[in-house]
């Protein structure tokens, strides 16, 4: 296991846990635009546990990989439906953010596939 890919690990479930939490509490930044994408508010909290079920699956993947690879999987599905979903509110100047938090998680993948 190499510190590239535990280090961007990681991030990558630092990364989704602090977006996870900021759909639990309820940060304006968050969860304003998901109500202007027209997120039902009664799917806010089962997507913020999707983003902690990732979360801390990526770091139980540095024990047992097989974990690591699904919840990376998992989270991909997760931001690729973000990007989707803020294509389709035509807010296409928001695609990055979605990408930003996807792109620790690809590389966890890459590199655990690579070690």
């Amino acid at each position: 296991m190499s510190t590239a890919y535990v280090v961007v690990t990681v991030l990558g479930a630092v990364m989704a846990g602090f977006s996870a939490g900021s759909v639990f509490f309820r940060a304006p930044w968050v969860v304003q635009p998901m109500a202007e994408y027209g997120v039902p508010r009664r799917w806010w909290n089962p997507l913020g546990a999707a983003k902690a079920a990732g979360a801390a699956g990526l770091l139980a993947g540095l024990a047992v990989p097989a974990v690591g690879v699904a919840a990376g999987i998992g989270l991909v599905l997760y931001f690729t439906g973000a990007v989707v979903t803020v294509l389709r509110a035509r807010r296409v100047s928001h695609v990055p953010f979605p990408l930003m938090y996807m792109a620790p998680v690809v590389a966890s993948l890459v590199l655990g596939a690579a070690a």
